[in-house]
């Protein structure tokens, strides 16, 4: 008997760390899924924590110290040995925070193609790892080349609709994971928890 087909929808943010690991976390539990002969397909709503940061960026450490003052540092030294743990290497030092409109483009850009999930994690790990800064074209163009992605400048005025949906949903932070007839889950959610959720529509 074949499984049902289940969609989840995945509302983050690049430059969210929390968006990061629950995203790693989901890619890991969507392959054992699949393994198991469970169809997903992960739909990528695009949310904006800063959408008036700029497309030249400012060192990522200079936004924490903002965030954190004095306890940046030790702040920052927290998160990275957490993502250690998620097998995610985090570098600070040269990172840079910037706008992220153009990267949820080239998002939906590969989902059309089938690439959705491959995109999504190569900018991720460019903004968190690669101190790329996701809002530099040639960037994104390299980056999407790299993923196997066609490059197209086509479907802003969608996103900046589906920024609105977002946005007018409720939606106030991220990462947001919404599985069919259940409440949205919210938060950077454990493997189990993200199993469990999949776990009714396996075949």
């Amino acid at each position: 008997m074949g499984g049902m087909n289940t969609t989840v929808q995945f509302v983050a943010d690049i430059p969210c760390v929390w968006s990061y690991f629950g995203y790693t976390r989901l890619r890991r539990v969507l392959a054992r899924f699949r393994a198991q002969g469970g169809r997903a397909d992960v739909v990528f709503r695009p949310y904006q924590l800063d959408p008036d940061a700029t497309v030249a960026g400012e060192p990522k450490m200079e936004v924490l110290r903002r965030a954190f003052g004095q306890d940046a540092a030790s702040a920052v030294a927290a998160i990275t040995a957490k993502a250690e743990t998620e097998g995610l290497r985090l570098r600070h030092d040269k990172a840079v925070y910037s706008n992220t409109f153009e990267a949820h483009r080239i998002i939906a850009v590969a989902a059309r193609q089938g690439l959705g999930e491959e995109m999504a994690e190569r900018l991720f790990r460019a903004h968190h790892t690669d101190e790329l800064n996701v809002a530099d074209v040639d960037t994104l163009k390299g980056l999407a080349a790299e993923t196997g992605v066609r490059w197209s400048d086509e479907g802003a005025d969608e996103l900046r609709a589906e920024l609105d949906r977002v946005r007018r949903s409720g939606v106030r932070g991220v990462p947001v994971f919404q599985f069919p007839g259940r409440p949205p889950l919210t938060g950077a959610q454990s493997e189990q928890a993200l199993q469990a959720a999949l776990a009714a529509y396996l075949p």
